[in-house]
């Protein structure tokens, strides 16, 4: 079980570095392990400007992964328009959002009783 924690931290870690080398921005992180019921251990939420941002936080994090650690998304959801793309890395799940999108569908307000983390960004966004 604890290797799978110090999995999970240095995926999150790297995860994180991604977002914030292209200045993804408002980075969340919900811990969901203490929830029944959920789908993965961890949410991490951002948005970017654009789907042109978008697409390159989304790029920057594959890249990131993949060359640390050798591991890409099991699934990969809304690349085509980028509005809301999602990265499933099986524990942690990533969105990626364009600002309004993120807005509408609220995700922190859904998953309320999630332990919630705003990440301060190093990168002035």
């Amino acid at each position: 079980m604890q290797n799978r924690k110090n999995n999970a931290d240095e995926l999150i870690a790297l995860i994180l570095q991604g977002i914030e080398e292209v200045k993804g921005q408002h980075i969340n992180l919900l811990d969901l392990r203490d929830i029944e019921n959920t789908v993965c251990d961890y949410f991490i939420v951002c948005n970017g400007t654009s789907n042109t941002h978008v697409n390159a936080i989304v790029g920057s994090i594959q890249k990131i992964v993949s060359k640390a650690i050798q591991d890409k998304p099991w699934h990969i959801e809304g690349e085509a328009n980028a509005e809301w793309v999602l990265l499933d890395y099986i524990n942690v799940v990533v969105h990626v959002f364009q600002k309004q999108i993120r807005e509408f569908y609220d995700i922190e307000g859904l998953w309320g009783d999630a332990k919630f983390t705003t990440i301060e960004s190093s990168i002035n966004n």
